[in-house]
């Protein structure tokens, strides 16, 4: 899919447009439309942020396209999203099932002191504070009540 966009002054107009729509309605791409390359939001990394929900259209390399503005985070806005994370974590439910984890910093996130084991099909397993390592959950009941798990009995418990 061919994209065109409609320039002015040397600036671009609204928004791109397909050449097919354009050759539909207009019948030929108009000297003033210039090719466009959508360009995927990138994943920002743990300590970056967008300026922007919405990109910028710029030429690059001679062609329009997208252009995402990505910054660093400031050390504030680092220290913000660490404690945020650091909240949330202590206010979940059970909290005290993962207190031997510890804060990655470089992550943002928190840590298991033992990794977690490869995955085998049909067995699941979740952190066992109580034994300080990961251990096998038993089967969630199956029939219409709802359940979560109590990591302080090891069971599963209707609520």
């Amino acid at each position: 899919m061919k994209l065109y966009i409609q320039i002015e002054n040397g600036q671009p107009v609204n928004h791109p447009a397909i050449e097919d729509n354009l050759i539909h309605a207009l019948g030929t791409i108009p000297a003033n439309w210039e090719s466009f390359t959508r360009v995927e939001k990138p994943v920002a990394g743990v300590y970056q942020t967008f300026d922007s929900d919405q990109p910028t259209y710029e030429k690059v390399d001679g062609v329009w396209a997208d252009v995402w503005l990505l910054r660093d985070m400031t050390d504030e806005e680092k220290a913000v999203k660490q404690q945020s994370v650091k909240d949330a974590w202590a206010a979940r439910d059970q909290a005290d099932n993962w207190s031997v984890w510890t804060f990655d910093e470089s992550l943002c996130t928190f840590v298991p002191p033992i990794p977690r084991p490869a995955a085998i099909e049909g067995v699941n397993v979740f952190w066992c504070g109580a034994d300080a390592n990961w251990k096998e959950v038993p089967v969630r009941p199956v029939d219409d009540n709802q359940y979560k798990f109590d990591f302080s009995t090891w069971t599963w418990v209707a609520v």
